[in-house]
C-alpha cells in the first residue's frame, strides 16, 4: 500500500494512503479531491482556510482541529489534545505539542503560545509522518518515537529558521526530512546542514511534488 506525501505549498500537504484522501492544513495549493480527513494544527488563517476546508470537504469528511477553530469551520468538527489519538478507519492520528519558545508578537506573548495549536502523528501501512505545525524546536520533539518522515517549518519569523530547524531534524532522527513554511529562506541551508551532521536524507519538495513513503 503506498503512502504518498503531496506538498501544495506553505504547510499545506495533500497524503493518499490505504485508499484515503488527507488534507493537512488546506490553505494553498490546488486541493482538487475531495477529503476523507482533514487535520487543521491551529487557527490561523494560512493553516485553517475556512474556504478550502469547504471546497474539500464533503457530508462523510471527518475534521480534526483544535477548539478555537470549531466556530469558524462549522459543522461536526472533532478536537484532540495533547496526547491524545484518535483512529479513522486505518489511519491513526495522535496530537502532538507545537508551540513557540523564541519567537514573541511582544515580550511574554508568543505567535504560538503552548496549548494554542498542535502537531500531528499520522499512522498508516505501518509508516509514521509528523506534521510539526507552527513551531519552534521544543523538548517534546525528542520524545516522538519513531517517525519515518518529518515535515518541519523552516522559515523562521513565526517558527524555528533553518539552523533550529535542523537541530530539531537531528534530534527526531527520522530518515527523511522534508521542510515546509519555507517564506523566502533557502532550503539547501537546511539541507546542508543536516545531511552533513547525520544520515538523514532531506527532500526538498516543489510545490505539487510528491515523496512517496518507503
Amino acid at each position: 500500500m503506498t503512502f504518498t506525501l503531496k506538498w501544495l505549498g506553505h504547510a499545506s500537504f495533500k497524503i493518499s494512503v490505504e485508499g484515503k484522501i488527507t488534507y493537512v492544513d488546506p490553505y494553498s495549493g490546488k486541493c482538487s479531491e475531495k477529503a476523507d480527513l482533514i487535520l487543521v494544527t491551529h487557527s490561523h488563517s494560512d493553516h485553517c482556510s475556512v474556504a478550502k476546508i469547504k471546497s474539500v470537504r464533503s457530508a462523510d469528511t471527518v475534521v480534526f482541529a483544535p477548539e478555537d477553530c470549531v466556530e469558524k469551520i462549522k459543522g461536526q468538527v472533532k478536537t484532540l489534545g495533547v496526547g491524545e489519538e484518535a483512529k479513522v478507519d486505518s489511519i491513526k492520528i495522535k496530537a502532538v505539542g507545537a508551540y513557540n519558545v523564541k519567537r514573541f508578537r511582544s515580550p511574554g506573548n508568543p505567535f504560538h503560545p503552548k496549548g494554542f495549536g498542535v502537531g500531528y502523528l499520522i499512522t498508516a501501512s505501518r509508516k509514521t509522518v509528523y506534521h510539526a505545525g507552527d513551531t519552534d524546536f521544543i523538548p517534546e520533539m525528542k520524545q516522538l518515537g519513531h517517525v519515518d518522515v518529518a515535515l518541519l517549518p523552516s522559515g523562521g519569523t513565526y517558527t524555528m529558521d533553518n539552523a533550529e530547524a535542523a537541530d530539531a531534524a537531528l534530534a527526531i532522527n527520522s530518515p527523511v526530512v522534508i521542510p515546509m513554511h519555507r517564506w523566502g529562506t533557502k532550503p539547501d541551508e537546511f539541507k546542508k546542514k543536516v545531511e552533513a551532521s547525520s544520515n538523514i536524507r532531506v527532500v526538498l519538495l516543489k510545490r505539487n511534488e510528491e515523496y512517496q513513503v518507503v
